[in-house]
């Protein structure tokens, strides 16, 4: 028995829509507090989620690894709005929410950072991600992310032992 073409794209269609389903469900709210870490804007992480999502649906069975696709796609698309947005206005380290005092320290240090030091070192921390698939979501070398996670760690600590003093 032969299949027909179209039932085979059906099917391929479908399973897509369930891969996106299962990844929207395992990993939106994660991708948000990070996209949310990294920008210090919950709308604009929440705009880039679900960007990302509608994007994926739309491109269906060309998408080859959903949640790599979705992952790489969501932080793009943050990081565009949000040069977008900083060559408007500076980046506010105003809390965009009420947090328990240790969170907002390490949002309003996180926002401190160069944007390639902040996206390292939230999708390595936060998001589990290694050096490099970090390297692969954000077009750059996993030498260059090891680097960043290196600077942004010690940017970091000088700028929270700062805050102590």
């Amino acid at each position: 028995m032969v299949k027909s073409p179209l039932k085979e794209s059906a099917s391929s269609a479908l399973s897509m829509v369930e891969d996106i389903d299962r990844v929207y469900r395992e990993h939106a709210s994660r991708m948000w507090r990070a996209l949310t870490a990294y920008s210090g804007n919950r709308d604009l992480a929440q705009d880039a989620v679900s960007e990302a999502f509608a994007q994926a649906i739309g491109r269906g069975p060309a998408i080859h690894s959903p949640e790599r696709w979705l992952w790489r796609t969501a932080y793009r698309i943050a990081a565009g709005e949000l040069k977008k947005r900083t060559a408007q206005t500076n980046l506010t380290t105003e809390p965009v929410v009420e947090v328990e005092e240790p969170a907002w320290e390490i949002r309003a240090a996180l926002a401190q950072l160069p944007p390639q030091q902040r996206a390292a070192v939230v999708m390595h921390y936060y998001a589990g991600y290694p050096a490099r698939e970090i390297a692969s979501i954000t077009d750059t070398t996993p030498a260059a992310v090891w680097m960043s996670l290196s600077r942004g760690r010690q940017r970091l600590r000088r700028i929270l032992e700062k805050d102590n003093d």
